[in-house]
């Protein structure tokens, strides 16, 4: 059963990991994430190989290579229990070996080792991760329009993402955010980002760290009547954040997303209702037609005859 559950899982998840697999990203990582398989396995390439084998065969990994690799497994394992969306499943498993191709290229020669580190940094720093494109219910605040927003009416419950671009776990937390802003959104109920990685008085200014070291990168706050009533993950003493897990579940319990949403529609349909009073109010009655006078003339030219 231990095994069978994460592969239904897979196999539910499979169509969307086709599609971001074809992603030129995540072709060019999976590459990368294979390069010393691809090179200690391709033959006329192996051949010229270094190797610590008894049996001298340069094109098998020796033993200190396989147990690089399955340390690599262990830490993949770890890191995937605590992730929540198949994005960083991928993320994970692509980041992971790169940092292991790195110490086994450089391990088989300095000179490999060298090339692989650069062409890691090169494709660091000219090809980002795709963002998410898909559907949503979200406002995204700038430094000068937040507090507008969150003040505005004090009836509405803002739920605000504090996040920013080159932060991996805001980009795997975007799906999830973006699916709680299509099920919940409503009149009295709203959902709000800001990107505290461009600006940074908002940062200061509602206390979310975008050191990578504070962990505090995506944080959700909850707003009401323009004040914060609670946020995740919750901060310490030492400004580090207290671990929490992004599901979609733990979200919808910590601010009982179901109950605000319940209330919200009551707001909701009272603003209907004034709504069609304001509009019945803008149109005058419409006047009642007088009856004609046929009757009164009729009777004075009688009179004036039997005069």
């Amino acid at each position: 059963m231990a095994l069978l559950t994460p592969l239904l899982a897979f196999l539910y998840h499979l169509p969307q990991v086709y599609k971001w697999l074809l992603k030129p990203y995540y072709v060019a990582s999976l590459f990368m994430s294979i390069g010393f398989l691809m090179i200690r396995k391709t033959p006329g390439i192996c051949e010229h190989l270094s190797t610590q084998r008894e049996d001298g065969n340069p094109c098998d990994f020796d033993w200190r290579e396989v147990e690089i690799l399955m340390f690599l497994s262990a830490i993949v394992m770890m890191k995937n229990r605590r992730a929540i969306t198949v994005e960083q499943h991928v993320g994970n498993i692509i980041l992971f070996s790169k940092v292991a191709n790195v110490i086994l290229f450089f391990r088989l020669d300095i000179r490999m080792g060298l090339l692989y580190l650069t062409l890691c940094i090169v494709f660091l720093m000219t090809c980002k991760p795709p963002l998410y494109m898909g559907p949503e219910y979200i406002k995204y605040f700038s430094d000068k329009t937040i507090d507008d927003e969150l003040e505005r009416d004090n009836r509405v419950t803002w739920i605000v993402e504090f996040f920013a671009n080159w932060s991996p776990e805001c980009q795997s937390f975007a799906a999830v955010y973006a699916d709680l802003s299509l099920k919940y959104n409503c009149a009295g109920l709203k959902f709000g980002k800001v990107d505290i990685g461009r600006y940074g008085d908002v940062s200061k200014k509602y206390k979310v760290s975008t050191s990578p070291l504070s962990k505090q990168l995506p944080s959700l706050v909850l707003f009401q009547g323009g004040k914060e009533v609670m946020r995740r993950p919750q901060v310490d003493k030492k400004c580090r954040a207290v671990s929490w897990s992004f599901t979609e579940e733990n979200i919808i319990r910590e601010f009982n997303l179901n109950e605000l949403y319940q209330k919200s529609k009551k707001l909701n349909k009272s603003k209907g209702d004034r709504g069609d009073k304001i509009n019945e109010s803008q149109f005058p009655p419409v006047p009642e037609e007088e009856e004609p006078e046929v009757d009164a003339q009729e009777d004075e030219t009688e009179t004036k005859k039997d005069k």
